[in-house]
């Protein structure tokens, strides 16, 4: 008999627990089942059940009070310096019009760097989806996003016509938190002509990995034509002791 890589078993854990909190069968505030009760039913060691327990405590999902259980935790979105926000509520902020064009839309396999940056295996299936956001007629945004089936289900079938990326993963997978990197390139062929750039013009790349139940449901690449796109933040400095 081939035996599990230890890896695999533990994630085995931790998607036990995320499918029922997803299904409803475990709620906020309920206990989740004991590591030796997760033993019995998976068949894993204890180590292995306290190691998903433990990860899952950590990103926030449940919440370990000793000497009583494991609970499923109350779900709150964590604070980023770059606020998750709607592109199209942005341009209709401005009191401008927004259009999205869909340029592709399918199945893909996950590649091996995707898949350690989703926590899963190579050739696992992703959504995957590239879009333009237009601003008055003229592109404001490429948007090329791979999605996580399991965190947020039914992504290629959504009309991102008329309910955006956003829309629709608020909606299936609420945040929980997310990660950013910022950098300005000179963008590949393909997304400059999508941008309509001259050859030599930079764009500001936003590249986003969001998470939800303590899975990772999406990764998205955002980028901007950097003439007329820029990020700006107010900062308040915290009170001297």
């Amino acid at each position: 008999m081939t035996l599990q890589p230890a890896t695999a078993r533990y994630q085995k854990v931790k998607h036990f627990i995320l499918d029922r909190i997803a299904a409803g069968s475990l709620r906020a505030g309920e206990r989740v089942p004991s590591e030796n009760e997760l033993t019995r039913t998976l068949t894993v060691s204890r180590m292995t059940a306290n190691r998903a327990l433990r990860e899952l405590a950590e990103d926030g999902v449940l919440v370990r009070v000793a000497g009583v259980g494991t609970f499923v935790a109350e779900q709150r979105v964590h604070a980023h310096p770059l606020e998750v926000r709607n592109i199209a509520d942005e341009i209709r902020a401005r009191g401008h019009e927004h259009r999205l064009k869909v340029v592709a839309l399918e199945s893909v396999a996950a590649s091996r760097e995707l898949a350690e940056r989703f926590v899963l295996r190579p050739g696992a299936p992703l959504d995957y989806s590239l879009l333009t956001h237009f601003e008055d007629g003229a592109p404001l945004q490429v948007e090329e996003r791979y999605v996580n089936p399991l965190a947020a289900p039914g992504y290629l079938r959504n009309d991102f016509t008329r309910t955006t990326p956003h829309e629709f993963l608020v909606r299936v997978a609420p945040l929980q938190r997310a990660e950013h990197t910022v950098r300005a390139l000179l963008p590949e062929r393909r997304i400059r002509r999508l941008l309509r750039l001259e050859a030599g013009e930079p764009c500001l790349l936003i590249m986003r990995r969001t998470f939800s139940q303590g899975r990772v449901a999406s990764i998205a690449d955002l980028y901007h034509p950097g003439s007329r796109y820029e990020l700006a933040a107010n900062c308040q400095p915290r009170s001297l002791p």
